[in-house]
């Protein structure tokens, strides 16, 4: 059976279960040598063991595989650079990086502290832009790599009480966007997928919550079943191939056996006069032409009396 990454060399952060884990899973059984990092934490990211990483490595190696742990942080800047690193020093280079750690701290905007603003977007996006950075400079001295980050249909649609993770994560597609712009002519790629699938972060989201959320009209229905963690390696294992050298820049939805390309933001429609609009102007024309069928996402509750 031919091995689509032989000789690769991944870096996978939050790879101790979830997404990660079937991340790390798959590239090496499609020939890479791995290291799988993660803090082995709880999901609001507390707490922190070793046998998360631990267990990854050992059933990889099991397999016959390559694999080295990694317990830094991604949130620190020092600790990054050390993960990027340990990929040259285990085993002589970098060729993909898969920025999938994370942690959620959920809380309407009006409750939420910084500390928890704070912690979970220095998580999801200082520690994606750290990674890639680190592996940016690798790269661009190697001629060529994959980088693949993680957003969410959170940050890319908006779900309520989820502020910070959801900023954090359109953030990660906007750094995909322009990063992929930067590093192309070096030969790497940089892509982004948002995952709809089962894990320790979206069962802990409690049924009710949901529920209210649709029944409100404050949440983007999921119409298919939440897919396994193990479903969205496989597009990451391409996206990590030299088939994938002409994907750069792109964001990808994927849920169970379902991949979509996501498209840029652009237009939907427009007014324009050759002088500036005034106030009343654009009040006359709005709910005819860019406000005509505009949905609204949380609409006021009725006054009661």
């Amino acid at each position: 059976m031919e091995k689509h990454l032989e000789g690769k060399v991944a870096v996978v952060t939050g790879a101790g279960r979830g997404i990660g884990r079937g991340v790390a899973l798959l590239l090496a059984a499609e020939g890479a040598a791995v290291v799988v990092n993660d803090l082995g934490c709880e999901i609001d990211g507390s707490g922190g063991e070793r046998q998360a990483a631990d267990a990854v490595v050992e059933e990889i190696r099991a397999s016959g595989g390559r694999a080295v742990a990694s317990y830094d942080s991604v949130a620190d800047f020092e600790a990054a650079e050390r993960l990027v690193g340990q990929a040259r020093e285990a085993f002589g280079r970098l060729d993909i990086l898969v920025n999938v750690a994370g942690i959620l701290r959920d809380r309407m905007i009006f409750n939420m502290s910084e500390e928890e603003w704070d912690a979970v977007v220095a998580v999801h996006l200082k520690g994606t832009w750290s990674c890639t950075r680190h592996a940016a400079r690798i790269m661009r001295e190697q001629k060529g790599g994959r980088i693949i980050c993680f957003s969410s249909t959170s940050g890319l649609y908006g779900n309520p009480g989820q502020a910070n993770y959801g900023a954090a994560k359109d953030g990660i597609a906007g750094l995909t966007r322009v990063v992929s712009r930067e590093l192309g002519k070096y030969g790497i790629t940089v892509n982004a997928i948002a995952p709809v699938a089962s894990t320790r972060m979206t069962r802990s989201v409690p049924s009710a919550a949901r529920q209210k959320r649709l029944e409100r009209g404050i949440a983007v229905p999921t119409r298919q079943l939440f897919g396994a963690p193990e479903d969205v390696a496989p597009m990451v294992a391409y996206l990590a191939t030299d088939a994938a050298r002409d994907v750069n820049g792109q964001i990808f939805l994927v849920n169970g056996g379902m991949i979509a390309r996501l498209n840029d933001p652009a237009p939907v429609r427009t007014i324009q006069k050759r002088e500036s609009w005034t106030p009343a102007e654009v009040a006359m024309l709005f709910p005819r032409t860019l406000g005509m069928d505009l949905p609204n996402p949380a609409p006021p509750r009725p006054r009661e009396g």
